[in-house]
């Protein structure tokens, strides 16, 4: 079956988180490709044609639409977004979860957590940082 591997989208504007996350995706078997901004997803997003991310690793901070905006905007599809900022910003953080992120990790994250976030947002759980 073609779509049997996961697949994951990476929205960030920092193009070596991209690289780092999506090499380590792909080294566990799940397929991932990366976007640059908000609006860049969006565009994507929008194209009919374009495979939908069983999971969505966002940024909150970008140029243009912000994660948040991002997060909003998908929010009756049913994917789980996680979130991931280099801010510690308790608001963001409660209003990321409270519209349904299904994690909320700070930069700089380990693999691992990294790792049994997306698993488990992939399986329909959430997970966030510890406060």
């Amino acid at each position: 079956m073609e779509n049997a591997k996961p697949y994951v989208a990476i929205v960030d504007d920092d193009a070596s988180v991209c690289r780092a996350i999506r090499r380590l995706l792909l080294s566990i078997g799940i397929d991932a490709d990366t976007f640059q901004s908000g609006d860049e997803f969006l565009s994507a997003w929008s194209d009919v044609s374009v495979r939908r991310p069983g999971c969505v690793i966002l940024d909150i901070h970008m140029p243009g639409t912000n994660g948040l905006e991002v997060q909003r905007q998908l929010s009756g599809y049913g994917i789980p977004i996680i979130i991931i900022t280099a801010f510690d910003e308790i608001d963001l953080r409660q209003q990321a979860l409270a519209s349904g992120a299904a994690g909320y990790l700070r930069k700089p994250f380990t693999d691992s957590i990294l790792l049994s976030t997306v698993e488990m947002a992939l399986q329909g759980a959430s997970s966030s940082d510890p406060e």
